[in-house]
């Protein structure tokens, strides 16, 4: 697969948290910034510089360019810190969140994609990683084990056929995810669901009179 063909691996994030926030950013090339992406995008500075680092027996990667042409996503890893376990050396992708832990598993998704592309790397297994979130100030270990894996390897097929269909799914107003995102006023959820009850309506009162 062409590296133009490869799947931005946050956009399995984006596309779990709501598949038409992905359309919208990875399909229309849309994107507006709120207070929260824009402490998200402060808090990635230093891990977007890349580096190395070797510190207590641990090298520290930053900003670490991933890629696994056979399943089709790319990306960069906040971190890839690499431990030595007996005689190898084993990577632990570490991705940083402004936020707390969510009671879904879109960022889990996002890192165990990095995990399947330090494996196609380097050829090595990557147990799990790791989630910061900067609200809790504190790590979450994320194992990927066998269901994790393949939500993952389902959500990149999901994903890569709503990017050949080039098309937006349809917008449904949640309060609790659609007022935090920064896409709000450009999706316009609340507004395209009134106009979908009004034509459902209009349909019902059509049938009706047949």
């Amino acid at each position: 697969m062409e590296d133009d063909d490869l799947i931005p691996i946050s956009a399995l994030q984006h596309y779990l948290y709501c598949p038409r926030q992905f359309a919208l950013i990875q399909v229309e090339r849309l994107w507006s910034e709120n207070r929260h992406t824009a402490e998200g995008r402060i808090m990635h500075d230093r891990a977007d510089l890349p580096g190395i680092e070797q510190r207590r027996g641990v090298r520290t990667v930053t900003a670490m360019p991933l890629a696994a042409p056979a399943l089709g996503v790319a990306g960069v890893a906040d971190v890839v810190e690499f431990r030595v376990v007996g005689s190898t050396s084993v990577p632990c992708p570490v991705e940083y969140k402004r936020g707390r832990p969510k009671a879904h598993r879109a960022d889990e998704v996002q890192l165990c994609a990095q995990g399947l592309c330090l494996e196609a790397m380097l050829g090595c297994a990557v147990p799990e990683g790791a989630l910061f979130y900067g609200q809790t100030r504190r790590r979450k270990l994320v194992a990927f084990d066998g269901s994790l894996r393949e939500l993952t390897l389902q959500t990149i097929l999901a994903v890569r056929a709503l990017f050949q269909e080039r098309s937006t799914p349809s917008a449904t107003y949640e309060p609790k995810r659609c007022d935090a995102c920064s896409l709000m006023d450009l999706c316009r959820p609340r507004e395209i669901e009134r106009r979908q009850s009004v034509r459902k309506w209009l349909e019902r009162q059509m049938e009706a009179t047949d």
